[in-house]
């Protein structure tokens, strides 16, 4: 993808707010909800969610119960399909190329407009779903943004999607239990005297992710999930196993 491209994706869209309510009756006839924290999703002005990934339904389940319209982030591999190629994009998701670097910051300069807008926006800091149901250390994407536009983050803990849809199956499973939570807002405030600094980032990052850790219990990694993919292969050569750890 280039920029050209990219400016395409501009976020939710009108079809969004209107399929919303249907798909939300419906959902919630095929899985039992718990929704918690959602009142504190400000009514007007923009703000980022970032949230836990362990299944495909992460992202949709959060945008039907959402109060308002968000966009996104989402992998470009969707666009090879006929079948996601436009539906999603005009669902709100905003494609991001995975290699990272230039590509993915085209991604972010498009949550950026979202943003300016005084839109929602939604982003997974792992970058990728997580296969063993483990925290995985977070991408400082979210930090940057909320930090150049002064807005807040809220953690999202999603739990049971994982049960409903693991990363491999096609299909969802019926009648499980889905509880998602909205943390408490991370603001850039307390981070704006060391905009110098170049750890701001990572440390508002980490401090999301021990809050979505809090939220959902989830054992954290404090490596990339890329780099957990890398390795995998080698550990499961060696029989060896790895040491979780619980903090930063």
């Amino acid at each position: 993808m280039n920029k050209r491209v990219d400016s395409l994706y501009t976020g939710a869209t009108e079809l969004q707010r209107r399929v919303r309510p249907a798909v939300r009756a419906v959902s919630n006839r095929l899985w039992n909800f718990d929704l918690r924290g959602f009142d504190q999703l400000p009514e007007s002005g923009p703000a980022i969610l970032c949230a836990n990934h362990v299944s495909f339904l992460d992202s949709a389940f959060l945008i039907i119960h959402a109060p308002r319209n968000i966009s996104f982030v989402g992998k470009s591999e969707y666009l090879d399909s006929w079948k996601t190629r436009r539906l999603f994009p005009a669902l709100g998701m905003i494609p991001i190329d995975r290699e990272g670097g230039e590509k993915s910051s085209v991604a972010l300069d498009a949550a950026e407009n979202v943003l300016r807008r005084g839109e929602l926006f939604g982003i997974f800091p792992e970058g990728t779903r997580s296969r063993d149901g483990m925290l995985y250390k977070g991408k400082t994407g979210a930090a940057r943004l909320a930090m150049k536009l002064r807005c807040p983050i809220f953690p999202v803990g999603i739990v049971g999607t994982r049960e409903i849809q693991p990363p491999d199956a096609r299909v969802p499973r019926l009648r499980g239990h889905v509880q998602i939570t909205i943390g408490r807002p991370i603001t850039p405030d307390r981070y704006l005297q060391r905009t110098d600094d170049h750890l701001v980032l990572r440390e508002m990052t980490d401090e999301v992710m021990f809050e979505i850790q809090s939220i959902t219990g989830q054992q954290y990694r404090n490596v990339y999930s890329s780099q957990r993919l890398a390795q995998a292969p080698t550990e499961s050569a060696a029989g060896g196993r790895e040491t979780v750890s619980s903090g930063k």
